[in-house]
């Protein structure tokens, strides 16, 4: 196995992922493979949606791939937003800067700040399915704090850094992140075959 399919276009998340895989497994995104499907994720976990989005690319491309999909988990939210992470502020389209501002609004005067955000990984491989997990465990500080990151980053802090993913940047986060913990089991497993 040389090529490898990733669920995603995202270039902040495919970096991230490449920089943990390394070269030896060339990572297609979909563009790649001429998929510009709109892949659902109506699950109501995070690995049903992550084995929905790579189950579709595998039933419809027929090649080995893997999609991830992230929550975070925030314990004053009941868990939430959860699936809902990227469409926290608005159901129908991701808008990074509301979802932060709406879940500093929620968690003013809020006591527990705790939260953690978790990936899970689906692969398919010669049609077997395999999941990987990653948590980071830490808190939602007050206000945004750092400039470089993406999504959430401003505002999660994970409990071994005490800054937030945006104040150490990406070399720091991806060192400890939920996806970089996931997709570190992934490259383990894919490079124990």
């Amino acid at each position: 196995m040389n090529k490898l399919v990733v669920a995603t276009n995202n270039a902040h998340k495919l970096s991230e992922i490449r920089a943990i895989i390394g070269d030896d497994i060339e990572l297609l995104t979909l563009a790649d493979i001429n998929c510009f499907d709109d892949i659902p994720e109506t699950a109501d976990t995070l690995e049903g949606n992550a084995l929905q989005k790579a189950r579709y690319i595998y039933e419809k491309y027929g090649v080995d791939c893997f999609a991830d999909d992230t929550g975070l988990e925030v314990t004053a939210l009941g868990g939430g937003p959860g699936v809902h992470t990227a469409r926290y502020a608005y159901a129908d389209r991701h808008d990074p800067k509301a979802n932060t501002e709406k879940l500093l609004r929620e968690l003013e005067g809020a006591a527990d700040r705790s939260a953690q955000f978790r990936t899970v990984v689906a692969l398919i491989l010669g049609g077997e399915e395999h999941l990987f997990e990653g948590i980071v465990r830490g808190q939602i500080p007050t206000e945004e704090r750092g400039t470089d990151g993406f999504g959430y980053d401003p505002v999660f802090a994970p409990e071994e850094l005490g800054k937030t993913f945006a104040e150490v940047g990406p070399e720091v986060k991806n060192e400890v992140s939920h996806r970089a913990r996931a997709v570190k089991k992934l490259a383990a497993f894919l490079k124990s075959l």
